[in-house]
């Protein structure tokens, strides 16, 4: 299982799509996920999550909603997927909630850990991609596409830049399962990292790089 994490704006869903399609020309089965959603239940909760409407949405409720979305996630299309022997690439997984939950809205890391650990039932991903960004500049780049802000994104920058440090800071505690990817950069040197980083997951895992 290989998650690519980051701000929004950062260019996950590019990278993603880069992804599937290199998997694809190796001959493997990749199933493409993101959260919050990933199951019709997960996508509902998403649409909950994010919807701008809902400002009074308190953080323990988001938190929760979060750890639901996944738990739904993990059981009903991760797990299967894994067992099939299939790769999972999800876009966002169990470090967003770290850094948005816990390092951009200070809830106790203790009780995110307590319900994560219930969510993921003992699963855990081979390895995150982090795609490093700007928040400022993250949002510009939505704001270019013309995508409307949701919820999360339309948060005070400061707000943006703690999530940003709590990605970079659990890349720093475990560089065996993260990486930190600069996305300020053009994107053939993004891809080109990216690509380098899922080989060596693939190589480590003795599946076929050639």
């Amino acid at each position: 299982m290989i998650v690519v994490d980051g701000g929004n704006g950062a260019g996950k869903g590019t990278c993603l799509r880069d992804i599937e399609a290199y998997l694809s020309d190796q001959g493997l089965q990749a199933v493409m996920t993101r959260e919050p959603g990933g199951t019709a239940i997960g996508e509902k909760i998403r649409d909950i999550l994010l919807d701008k409407s809902a400002p009074e949405m308190c953080d323990v409720t988001e938190l929760m909603l979060f750890a639901a979305a996944r738990a739904q996630h993990v059981r009903q299309k991760i797990i299967p997927a894994l067992e099939a022997g299939k790769i999972v690439v999800s876009d966002r997984f169990d470090s967003a909630t770290i850094s948005f939950q816990h390092y951009a809205r200070g809830l106790d890391l203790d009780m995110i850990n307590r319900l994560n650990d219930m969510a993921v039932a003992g699963l855990k991903p081979d390895f995150t991609i982090i795609l490093d960004l700007d928040p400022a500049v993250g949002l510009q780049r939505v704001a270019a596409r013309g995508s409307e802000l949701d919820r999360l994104e339309k948060e005070n920058l400061s707000f943006l830049e703690r999530a940003r440090h709590g990605y970079i800071e659990q890349a720093k505690a475990a560089p065996q399962r993260f990486a930190i990817v600069d996305a300020a950069r053009p994107y053939e040197q993004v891809r080109h990292d990216v690509r380098q980083l899922v080989q060596q997951v693939l190589a480590s895992h003795r599946l076929s790089t050639s």
